[in-house]
């Protein structure tokens, strides 16, 4: 992937504020930001030391359940909304990895998320692999233009990590995942992250105001309740709600655990 410091600055895109996927993109070692992500991503991580073990533990999860559920419960199909920018294993290259004729649809709204999705979201012979430019606040968008990579009549994987702390109303946040879900049938799965100041982090909070003062999109931290209440009506799999880190490792509950939420449930 090219530095996009030292390449031109497609339309649309403010190089002089910091945003999120870039600065995410940073604290997973990627190459694809610029100086003002940087200089953010290092004032964050000097307030709140973990953050990137945060990046990297909702990476992990990531992978943990896509190869769950396209491995052990057969789920063929995967929304994934709020993608951010292409690093290493993508939904699509573990999902097809596990199951090669996996079917996935990535939705970003940003112009430097669909540059690089386009180029590098290559699928599998046997599956499909498609990028939508759309909003996760226009969840009717989304579902309008999944089809015909995706069959919503089949069980789809919903997945939308770290994406629902930029919806800052709690109400409309919710509003979108019961949408979302409302439109996919039986047997289908909700995978969600969520940074939280439930689970310790010194330094989240006031890391948090910091960004919403200098950087886009504006974040909001939410409690376990709230958290919870997402996943109303459906059955959440086993270890519960816990911090991402600590979801299905092996040993239960080995890893360090980290300031974010994570959970898997299905709609029965």
């Amino acid at each position: 992937m090219t530095d996009p410091s030292t390449a031109p600055v497609p339309a649309r895109v403010r190089s002089d504020v910091a945003h999120n996927a870039r600065v995410w993109n940073y604290w997973l070692g990627g190459k694809d930001n610029y100086p003002v992500d940087r200089v953010v991503g290092d004032h964050i991580t000097g307030m709140y030391p973990s953050i990137a073990e945060v990046a990297r533990a909702d990476r992990a999860f990531l992978g943990r359940a896509v190869r769950h559920l396209a491995g052990d419960v057969g789920v063929s199909q995967f929304l994934d909304i709020g993608t951010g920018l292409p690093t290493f294993n993508n939904t699509h290259e573990i999902a097809q990895h596990t199951a090669p004729s996996s079917r996935v649809v990535y939705v970003d709204n940003d112009p430097i998320v669909l540059a690089h999705a386009r180029a590098l979201l290559t699928s599998s012979p046997e599956g499909a692999t498609e990028y939508i430019d759309a909003d996760a606040h226009d969840p009717e968008r989304i579902l309008r233009s999944v089809e015909p990579t995706l069959d919503l009549a089949r069980p789809v994987a919903v997945m939308m990590l770290g994406i629902l702390n930029f919806v800052l109303d709690t109400g409309e946040a919710r509003g979108i995942v019961r949408k979302l879900m409302d439109a996919v049938p039986s047997g289908s799965y909700l995978v969600l992250t969520h940074p939280t100041l439930e689970l310790g982090g010194e330094g989240n909070e006031a890391a948090m105001r910091f960004w919403n003062e200098n950087a886009t999109p504006p974040i909001t931290a939410r409690t376990r309740a709230e958290f919870a209440a997402f996943m109303d009506g459906l059955d959440i799999l086993d270890p519960g709600i816990v911090s991402c880190a600590r979801w299905r490792t092996e040993p239960a509950g080995s890893a360090a655990e980290v300031a974010q939420f994570g959970a898997v449930a299905r709609k029965p």
